[in-house]
């Protein structure tokens, strides 16, 4: 239902925030059940036995899904950045500031997050973009690596991959990454304005990267919304105040369900 209101996407960070506490309400839920149950057992003589006990099997397996999904993310996403900075390193060409060149022909950009994180840009895309185009990419990856936006979109994943793949929407992966774009989009747009992001995310349209990087394009229906959006207005000050007012309302809905079924 939330993937279908694109009008969010005109307030990317309280979208995000609203995206990431519908998340962690869920899990923060399953880990409260063992709780909740201990302390009916402790107010109550009806219960039945068994009831605790398959609370706290419940609340078990949701941590120890949480817990796997963040050492599996967490790892892999470290370990395959570490190589590929390693890659960058060795073949391209440091033009300084953390920004890597490599003679490839096809237009690409990308980032890569961390303590040693780098932008890296194809000979291909120096060639094909005017200066006022290749800035507004360079101000998208910055924006991207200043905001460290990847542990927003790590975060989200581990929450994500935690939850059973039955209750799962996929949409909503797809979403918090185009929220994280549109977040780098308009910290280029302020630097250098609509026309010039437009044409660089036209040019880079059908340029890829490595899926544990941060790039300028994602792909093509992705990048065809993010172009949308430079035409449109922000949301309203209502619907922001609206969408903050749900966020803090689903991060507490665990909370006062759990004071209502012991009262």
């Amino acid at each position: 239902m939330m993937a279908r209101r694109p009008e969010f996407r005109r307030a990317p960070r309280e979208a995000l925030l609203v995206w990431q506490s519908v998340s962690l309400a869920g899990v923060v839920a399953a880990l409260a059940v063992a709780p909740a149950a201990a302390l009916s057992a402790t107010l109550s003589t009806t219960l039945p036995r068994w009831v605790p006990v398959v609370a706290v099997a419940f609340s078990g397996a949701m941590l120890g899904r949480l817990l796997w999904s963040g050492h599996t993310i967490g790892t892999r996403l470290r370990a395959q950045r570490r190589e590929q900075r390693t890659l960058v390193d060795a073949l391209g060409t440091d033009t300084g500031d953390h920004v890597r060149v490599l003679a490839h022909p096809t237009p690409t950009a990308y980032c890569l997050p961390g303590l040693r994180r780098r932008v890296v840009l194809t000979e291909g895309t120096l060639a094909a973009l005017p200066p006022d185009e290749l800035a507004a990419v360079m101000a998208h990856e910055r924006a991207h690596l200043r905001a460290r936006h990847d542990l927003v979109l790590e975060f989200f994943s581990v929450l994500h991959r935690a939850v059973p793949a039955r209750l799962r929407a996929a949409a909503a992966l797809r979403e918090v990454h185009l929220l994280i774009e549109v977040l780098a989009d308009r910290a280029a747009r302020r630097a250098v304005g609509p026309v010039p992001l437009a044409r660089a995310l036209a040019a880079l349209a059908s340029a890829s990267h490595p899926d544990t990087a941060l790039g300028a394009t994602n792909d093509q229906p992705t990048t065809a919304a993010r172009m949308r959006l430079l035409t449109e207005p922000p949301a309203a000050p209502w619907l922001r105040a609206a969408m903050l007012a749900f966020a803090v309302a689903v991060l507490a809905a665990p909370v006062v369900l759990l004071v209502v079924a012991l009262g």
